[in-house]
């Protein structure tokens, strides 16, 4: 009876040490370093929809009358002090030196309500409005800072890149400008959403070796089991859809370049005399996230190099959008 406990209780401490041996190497990833900030940050809440909705604003010192302003999301089932963490507080760097105001928004399910048909973003059988959620919290920050309405921008990782489609196509006139990241353009039979038709300029940044959001198109899922978000379309197709949604014609130019690590930069830009552009950032080698050097994603989102600065090339990308009015 002895030796069958000592077994059991052996081979439980095996499975134990091999299941943290596992986390640490699939799952695990230290934080980054808490850069030296000028500004900051602060927590509120507004109600939106009958719902007490959450978010927290990055303000840095000096900020000057007329300021941007960038909205930033999280992926499923986190928040937005999580992605402030997993972009390296790249957007706050970005943020001294160029005088901007930062926004995390909270999702109040688990996912953001995108344009795909599938993912959990109900609350008691009803659809939560994101898309009037986020709105309110432009206006409300219009309000309270002095922000140029029309250098209000929107960027968001995984589930917050697909949210920030839904806003390129539903809210262009609040949002000049939006850069999806690790996520493309669902599939018509997975697609919900009603386009305007008023084009906002739209960035794709995705990986070539995301195991989640598959580059090439598909279902979006991870191995196969977990976070199903149904099918969508490839990056290429995604980039596109939004140069025909924004009747930019003619071939994309392409712009190709080398990083580090075996790691390389494709750019697609869909340009003509309109205001609106369209740009598609592959990253050769990537896995699911943002790229940047400050933070190393877990293994488990395959691939995660500290370069390009993703954020920066996001910003770069808001900064020379032009308003709509004159």
């Amino acid at each position: 009876m002895k030796k069958i406990l000592r077994f059991c209780l052996l081979s439980m401490l095996v499975v134990i040490a091999l299941g943290g041996m596992l986390f640490g190497y699939f799952i695990y990833s230290p934080d980054p370093e808490i850069p030296q900030l000028s500004g900051t940050l602060t927590k509120a809440s507004i109600e939106v929809g009958g719902l007490t909705r959450t978010y927290r604003t990055y303000l840095p010192k000096g900020l000057t009358k007329s300021a941007p302003l960038v909205v930033v999301m999280h992926g499923s089932g986190e928040n937005g002090a999580q992605i402030r963490l997993e972009t390296g507080y790249g957007f706050e760097r970005l943020a001294d030196q160029h005088g901007f105001v930062v926004v995390y928004p909270d999702a109040y399910s688990f996912d953001w309500n995108d344009c795909s048909k599938v993912g959990d973003f109900r609350v008691n059988g009803i659809d939560v409005d994101d898309v009037k959620f986020l709105s309110a919290v432009v206006d409300k920050l219009m309000s309270d800072i002095d922000i140029n309405r029309d250098r209000v921008f929107a960027t968001g990782v995984s589930a917050g890149g697909f949210m920030s489609i839904r806003l390129a196509l539903e809210a262009p006139s609040r949002f000049r400008a939006v850069a999806a990241v690790s996520a493309n353009v669902p599939s018509p039979e997975n697609f919900k959403c009603t386009p305007t038709g008023q084009g906002a300029s739209v960035m794709i940044m995705n990986g070539t070796k995301d195991p989640l959001v598959p580059f090439d198109g598909g279902e979006s899922s991870l191995f196969g089991l977990f976070y199903k978000g149904g099918k969508i379309r490839s990056s290429r197709e995604s980039g596109q859809y939004f140069a025909d949604y924004n009747h930019i014609g003619g071939s994309p130019a392409t712009n190709q370049s080398a990083v580090v690590d075996g790691v390389g930069v494709e750019q697609f830009s869909w340009r003509d005399a309109s205001l609106a552009e369209v740009e598609l950032v592959a990253i050769h080698g990537g896995g699911h996230g943002l790229p940047q050097p400050y933070w190393r994603r877990p293994r488990l989102l395959g691939p995660s190099p500290m370069a390009p600065n993703g954020p920066a090339m996001i910003w770069a990308f808001f900064e020379r959008q032009r308003p709509f009015r004159n």
